[in-house]
């Protein structure tokens, strides 16, 4: 049986991981920097209070990945199936992020805070997004069907549609501009 390798306080820089392979393993308080990670392969690898800053993790094979306290700042990260991740513990957050056709499909995100991001036709289906922060985003065409927005905060995004009736969205909140985000079902106009 092989051992998977133990990293800790390490920086990477630069590195591209596209043609030679991400290494398995378990990555701890480590920094990725302006790394290539497009449709890479990171099945079983543990990322454990990680930071990914400018790095493009596009269309990357995260099947039973566990990202735990991890923080995305300025990263490109389309099509990325979260939905498949390793689900004890997740936790991360986005910062200026792109993170189009990424789909977060029955995830528990409870607090988790997206500031300053793209999120294009994102999968929220079934997700709990209670308490999240929408902070500055573009959500157009995102799917948000059976799930929990409870005191979830999209005063600042826009772009959105959310059918009040195939969401719980007690106590979430929305500026008065917003609000036709929550009526477009309803093919209103309102002036």
């Amino acid at each position: 049986m092989t051992m998977s390798a133990y990293t800790t306080d390490e920086e990477f820089t630069g590195l591209d991981y596209t043609a030679s392979g991400f290494p398995k393993g378990e990555y701890e308080n480590c920094t990725f920097r302006n790394c290539m990670f497009s449709g890479t392969d990171l099945s079983g690898v543990i990322f454990l209070e990680c930071e990914f800053d400018g790095c493009d993790l596009s269309n990357a094979i995260i099947k039973n990945t566990s990202i735990k306290d991890v923080r995305f700042r300025n990263c490109k990260l389309l099509g990325l199936r979260f939905d498949q991740c390793a689900s004890l513990l997740l936790a991360f957050s986005f910062e200026q992020c792109v993170l189009n056709f990424s789909s977060f499909y029955k995830l528990k995100l409870k607090g988790t805070a997206f500031n300053g991001c793209q999120l294009q036709e994102v999968e929220f289906v079934e997700a709990d997004l209670s308490q999240a922060s929408f902070h500055d985003c573009d959500l157009t065409r995102a799917i948000f069907e059976q799930s929990i927005l409870e005191g979830a905060d999209f005063r600042t995004a826009w772009n959105f549609s959310i059918d009040p009736e195939m969401n719980r969205i007690r106590r979430a909140r929305f500026s008065a501009t917003g609000i036709l985000g929550l009526l477009d079902k309803h093919d209103i106009v309102v002036e």
